[in-house]
């Protein structure tokens, strides 16, 4: 099994995935492989560092994560060899061509990324919403190899087929007013390795957050405060999407931009899903529409 988290920023994986990564390792073990593909540079998220200190810690903090979720990270780079600009990325062919190939080398049995807001009024992250398109627009072109060889030259006459992710969306705090999953995964037995892994974002959590003011943060004062704030945050949330306090969850909306899969294969795959049964039921009904037996 292999799974693979697309998302603009250092730090966008660990508040809305990680925990569910980390249930599946232990699930599946050796038998699982995780990649998480930052698309931006993180130059733009801080207020007294520069912008080249900035990108140098964010890229160290999302590193010292990996180490300690045990995961593969990569940064996206376009066909020229740049890394997209944060708080400026926008959907091009460069960009559709460098999510292309990414995947196409991975060759993920599941891909997350952020949502596409449906809601003219929802807020958005420019970023986050860039990614989502542009993983929507490249997803039929997976398995059409000839696609971007104009960036990415290959022998145009002989080609293998690639496997096609099953897509699915997380839930994005930053999509004010947006609310709705499919599946709900219970992810408090890795509160612990939730609680580490977001801590290695300090450049975020103790300097940036609280300062720009949007997610009702003060800079923790150690890592048991964190846990504090975080226990919080996930409540929040929970309370947000009717979803029972006590216990951390991460929520997903399963997309038809990708492979298709049933519902006992996503019931079979998925670590710890939540037994809700009127959004579980919707969701059955919509992928048997999709994909009638």
């Amino acid at each position: 099994m292999k799974i693979l988290h697309v998302h603009a920023h250092f730090d966008d994986f660990e508040f809305v995935a990680a925990g569910t990564f980390e249930m599946w390792k232990r699930k599946l073990g050796a038998a699982l492989e995780t990649r998480v593909l930052v698309c931006t540079d993180g130059k733009a998220g801080h207020h007294f560092r520069n912008r080249h200190q900035t990108a140098e810690i964010r890229l160290r903090e999302q590193q010292e994560s990996a180490k300690v979720g045990g995961y593969d990270l990569q940064v996206l780079r376009l066909p020229n060899g740049q890394v997209p600009r944060e708080a400026c990325l926008l959907p091009s062919v460069e960009l559709f061509a460098a999510l292309w190939k990414a995947i196409r080398d991975f060759e993920p049995d599941y891909l997350f990324c952020p949502p596409l807001p449906s809601e003219p009024l929802a807020g958005i992250h420019n970023d986050h919403v860039t990614v989502a398109d542009a993983v929507r627009r490249v997803a039929y072109m997976i398995n059409v190899p000839h696609a971007y060889t104009p960036e990415y030259p290959a022998d145009e006459t002989r080609s293998e087929p690639v496997k096609t992710p099953v897509i699915v969306n997380c839930y994005d705090p930053y999509m004010f007013g947006l609310l709705g999953y499919d599946l709900a995964v219970d992810v408090e037995d890795a509160f612990e390795r939730l609680t580490r892994l977001t801590w290695c974002h300090q450049s975020q959590i103790s300097e940036w957050l609280p300062w720009v003011g949007r997610h009702d943060m003060r800079a923790p004062e150690s890592v048991n405060d964190w846990a504090v704030q975080l226990r919080h945050r996930i409540e929040r949330q929970n309370r947000s999407l009717g979803l029972p306090d006590g216990r951390a969850a991460e929520v997903f909306t399963v997309t038809a931009w990708g492979a298709v899969p049933s519902f006992e294969q996503l019931t079979q795959d998925f670590p710890n899903v939540i037994s809700d049964e009127p959004h579980l039921q919707r969701l059955r009904e919509r992928l048997m529409r999709w994909k009638p037996a």
